[in-house]
Formats: structure tokens, C-alpha cells, sequence
């Protein structure tokens, strides 16, 4: 029977996952606003049956009481943040939510199929960094001192960077977290977000300048280039190499947003290639992963381990899976957060994580239209440079675990287990909507002021009119 169950409930997971995806491309076909409120409603119901899908797979494979208060505080946290934060953030990209909430109900579920305390933990880190976040509008809108910043960014990620090297907790071979109060963080992860704050004001100020200030604008990149070369080494050196291509690959893009001048993407590229090289000759970890990648079967014993498990993972759950609670997760190292996507591959199949993969370029795709829309260069800057950390993020854990790229050690957003990644990736996406909701009042006043203008100018000309009839 309980086989079955499984064998009937992935078939129906996949075709809910699938018509979630189709509406998140069908939103943007939409030109009518009744049109796209319907594909969203659509949305946050299927969100809802998968959720109580899956919870109920889980219930009858267990057999524990505890999988139906994991459920009920499951489908709380959906449906309560659903509606306080279209409270707080008035206006906001219903798109940027359901994609938000789905992906870390996927986290729910892989994570309690594969321990109960993970997804417990993984609740509690949502639900504190969703509360935070509702203050996001009030921070961005009422506060203007985030533009006026500059150097400050730089000085406060360096110092929180340099942390490791005091307090610093060894994880996996990389000497990349602190320990405060028994309580482990990665500064890396929240490093990012300021780090961002601090290209966009700097780079937002620098282009800024008239023509005639070439050379000045010219020395002002190159310091700021200095800084952030300072961010990527010490990330080297603490052997966090994920993220230090994540910060990396994040200022070349913004950098060439910035100035669109190709000499820079081009010199950046080759500086990048050079460091990799020195790298790979320097540090032991980097020739170890790279093995892995090039010949995991001649080194399935020990380098090669953890990629031959996920290949496996990846293989054996083929098209639509093995139904969830069926497969062998725990066989891969690291399934809760490396590697959780060949987790979600062996039990809900390629055609379930491909649709995720949707997801995830649907929610870059909306990100990068909210900072097409911005009117300032900072927060346009800004939010362009949240969205290339976030689907660049994706791309280095999807392409380590499926042998694309050399695993970096990152985790996939929303999804994978660990307080520091769900809670900065939660204030990514709650910063680009407080930014689309600003962007959005902000033109509402615009309009309104342009009306206002039109009927005084209307009102002129029919005084004039009149006395002219006079």
C-alpha cells in the first residue's frame, strides 16, 4: 500500500510542480493586473497541495506523529507569511513571494524526509529571518543614508571577514565560520549582501561623473577594484572558494553594468583565469576537487567520493524518481545542503528539478526587470547585483553536484539546510521587493503629480477662454 502511494503521489507532485512553473513564465504573458492575480492565487494553491502532498508522503512512510505537527507548521508558516507580507509590503511582486515561499517549502520537505530536526531548524531560521524582513520597506524607504555610504561597506565586510581568523570554526577543510555563544554563522553569507551595498555606491558615484573627469573616474575604479580583490583574497585564504566566485564573478558583472565597457569584463576575465591557476597550484584542496571533477570514477574511493554518490543519486532517480521516502539520500555526503539537489533528483526525478530549475530563473528574470525599473543607479545597481549573486549561487551548486563545474562547497538557495544561507538569501529577496515597492509608490506619487499638473494647466486655459469671451 505504502508503496503505491508513492508511486501514485510522485507522478502527481510532478504535474502540480510543472503547471507551478508554467504559470511562473504565463505571469509575465499577462498584461491585464486581474489576469496575473488569477495566475497567482493558482500559484499559492499549488504551493499548498504540494506541501500537504508531500507532508502526507511522509506521515504514512514514518508513521510519527511529529510529521503532522512538522506539516501543520509547515502550511502555518505558508499561508501566515503569504498574507503579512502582502500587508507590509504593499504592492509587492506576488511572483518574488510564491517563488520564495515555494522553493523553501521544497527545503521543508527534502529536509524532513531526510532528518526530522533538520527541517524543525530550518523552520525556526525562516520563520525568525521572514519577521525581520517585514521592516525591509521601512528600512529602505525612510532611511536615505544606504546611497550616501561608500567606503563603510568595504571597511565593515573586510573586518567581519577577517573574524574567522579569530574565532573561526573549522567546516569541511575551510576555516570559513565563527562561533558565538555556541551558535555557528558564516560571515561569507551575510558579508555578501553589504558587499553589494558597497559596489553599488561606489560604482553608482564613480560613473556618475561628467566626461571630463575620465582620469579621476578611471583611479576611482581601480581603488575599488583594490577592495574588492581584498574581500575575494581573504575568502581564498580562509579556503572559501565558493564564495570567493561568488564575489568575484558578482563585481565583473556589476562593473560592466556599470561602465559597459568590455575592456574590463575582458581584463577581469583574464585575472580571474591567472588567480585560478596560482590557486590550483598553491592550495591542496583546489587540485582535490579538481581531480574529482575531471575523473571521479578513477578516484570513486576518495576524491571522486561525494560526485560518484550524487551521480548515482542523480541516475537512479531518472525521469520522475523514485517517490519520495524510496530512494537512498543519505548515501551522499552532505545531502542536506551541498548536494540536496541530487537528493531532490533520486526521489522526485530529473523532470521535478528541472521545473525547479524554472523556478529559479523565473524569480532572476523577475529580479533583474525590478532593476530595469529602478529610477536611481544605486538601487538599480543594487538589486542587479543581489540578482547575479543569487542565480550565480545556483548555477555553482547545481553544476558541483551534477559534474558541470568542480564543486565549490555552496548551497542552493532557499532549499538547503543551514541558518546563514536561508536567512541571507530571505533578506536578498525581501530587499529587491522593499526596492519594487518604493519604485512602485514612487510612481504612483509620480502620476498622480502629473495629473494634478494637467488639470491646473486645464484649468488656465479655460480661464483664459473666458475672458477672451468677456
Amino acid at each position: 500500500m505504502e508503496l503505491l502511494i508513492a508511486e501514485v503521489s510522485r507522478y502527481v507532485i510532478i504535474i502540480l510542480f510543472a503547471v507551478y512553473t508554467f504559470y511562473c513564465f504565463r505571469a509575465f504573458a499577462r498584461k491585464t493586473q486581474e489576469g496575473k492575480d488569477r495566475v497567482f492565487r493558482i500559484q499559492r494553491t499549488l504551493n499548498l497541495l504540494i506541501l500537504m502532498l508531500c507532508g502526507g508522503v511522509l506521515i504514512i512512510e514514518t508513521k510519527e506523529l511529529r510529521y503532522v505537527f512538522l506539516l501543520l507548521l509547515e502550511l502555518a508558516f505558508c499561508i501566515g507569511f503569504a498574507i503579512v507580507y502582502r500587508i507590509f509590503y504593499k504592492g509587492l511582486s506576488q511572483l518574488v513571494l510564491n517563488n520564495m515561499m515555494m522553493c523553501m517549502s521544497i527545503g521543508f520537505i527534502m529536509l524532513g524526509r531526510l532528518q526530522y530536526e533538520y527541517a524543525i531548524r530550518q523552520l525556526v531560521m525562516a520563520t525568525a529571518a521572514m519577521g525581520i524582513c517585514l521592516f525591509v520597506p521601512l528600512f529602505i524607504e525612510r532611511f536615505t543614508i544606504w546611497e550616501k555610504l561608500g567606503w563603510q561597506y568595504a571597511l565593515v565586510g573586510i573586518l567581519l571577514l577577517l573574524l574567522v581568523f579569530v574565532i573561526g570554526v573549522e567546516h569541511k577543510g575551510a576555516t570559513n565560520w565563527i562561533s558565538i555563544g555556541g551558535i555557528e554563522l558564516q560571515p561569507s553569507e551575510f558579508v555578501k549582501i553589504i558587499y553589494v551595498f558597497f559596489m553599488a555606491a561606489m560604482l553608482s558615484k564613480t560613473t556618475g561623473m561628467p566626461d571630463a573627469e575620465r582620469k579621476e573616474r578611471f583611479k576611482n575604479i581601480v581603488v575599488i577594484t583594490a577592495f574588492a580583490a581584498v574581500h575575494v583574497v581573504i575568502l581564498v585564504v580562509e579556503k572559501d572558494l565558493g564564495a570567493a566566485l561568488i564575489y568575484f564573478i558578482t563585481y565583473l558583472v556589476v562593473l560592466y553594468v556599470a561602465t559597459m565597457q568590455p575592456l574590463y569584463l575582458a581584463a577581469g576575465l583574464g585575472a580571474g583565469v591567472g588567480a585560478a591557476l596560482v590557486a590550483y597550484r598553491l592550495f591542496s584542496h583546489v587540485r582535490t576537487r579538481v581531480v574529482a571533477w575531471q575523473d571521479p570514477w578513477g578516484h570513486s574511493d576518495r576524491e571522486g567520493y561525494q560526485v560518484c554518490q550524487s551521480l548515482f543519486a542523480i541516475g537512479t532517480g531518472g525521469l520522475f524518481g523514485m517517490g519520495l521516502g524510496q530512494g537512498m539520500p543519505s548515501t551522499v555526503p552532505v545531502a542536506e545542503s551541498d548536494f540536496i539537489f541530487a537528493a531532490i533528483s533520486e526521489e522526485l526525478g530529473a523532470v521535478f528539478s528541472v521545473c525547479l530549475i524554472l523556478v529559479y530563473i523565473s524569480s532572476y528574470i523577475m529580479f533583474v526587470n525590478i532593476a530595469m525599473k529602478m529610477k536611481k543607479r544605486f538601487y538599480k545597481l543594487t538589486a542587479f547585483g543581489l540578482s547575479v549573486v543569487f542565480i550565480f549561487q545556483v548555477f555553482l551548486c547545481i553544476g558541483g553536484v551534477t559534474k558541470f563545474i568542480p564543486s565549490t562547497g555552496v548551497t542552493l538557495p532557499l532549499v538547503s539546510y543551514g541558518g546563514s544561507s536561508i536567512i541571507t538569501t530571505i533578506v536578498i529577496f525581501s530587499i529587491i521587493q522593499g526596492m519594487y515597492v518604493m519604485n512602485g509608490r514612487e510612481e504612483v506619487i509620480r502620476v498622480e503629480q502629473e495629473e494634478k499638473g494637467s488639470g491646473r494647466s486645464t484649468g488656465r486655459k479655460a480661464d483664459k477662454k473666458r475672458g477672451s469671451r468677456r
